[in-house]
């Protein structure tokens, strides 16, 4: 659990520094041939850990419904995001995994409800989804690679 937690801590501090790196106006674009920004990624990575994790352990997930809902899988961006929601996106980077460890540590997360992914991937687990999370950052920190270099 140590090495998955590690994993997850550096892939976060990776999508910190894009936010620091870079404008809201640079993470705010959709260059031409993609169909999201910096930020959409970084706020879809964010939920889709709540969802993975919590929601799929039957408890309530640590952001609002709003959130999800700007964010969740199968959406785009349809607005800039301001630099206050950019801000707060940034503090739930971190945030979240210190809640997610203490609460791992505490023994909050009981059951977990098992279930395959759009993509194929089979979660019997909470161990299994807490690794597939980091596999899914490890594919929207790709798609921010590529992304950065037409931003």
């Amino acid at each position: 659990m140590e090495a998955v937690l590690k994993a997850w801590k550096t892939s976060r501090t990776i999508y910190l520094d894009f936010i620091n790196n870079y404008t809201a106006e640079q993470l705010n674009k959709i260059p031409d041939g993609f169909n999201n920004t910096l930020i959409w990624n970084i706020g879809h990575v964010i939920v889709a850990q709540q969802s993975l994790i919590y929601r799929g352990s039957n408890l309530p997930m640590n952001i609002s419904d709003s959130l999800v809902d700007l964010y969740k899988p199968g959406t785009k961006p349809t607005a800039p995001v301001s630099p206050t929601e950019i801000n707060e996106l940034k503090s739930l980077l971190t945030s979240l995994i210190e809640q997610t460890e203490e609460e791992l540590k505490s023994g909050k997360f009981v059951t977990y409800n098992e279930r395959m992914t759009v993509t194929g991937f089979h979660l019997g687990s909470l161990k299994d989804a807490l690794e597939f999370n980091n596999y899914h950052e490890g594919i929207h920190l790709g798609y921010m690679m590529s992304l950065r270099k037409f931003v």
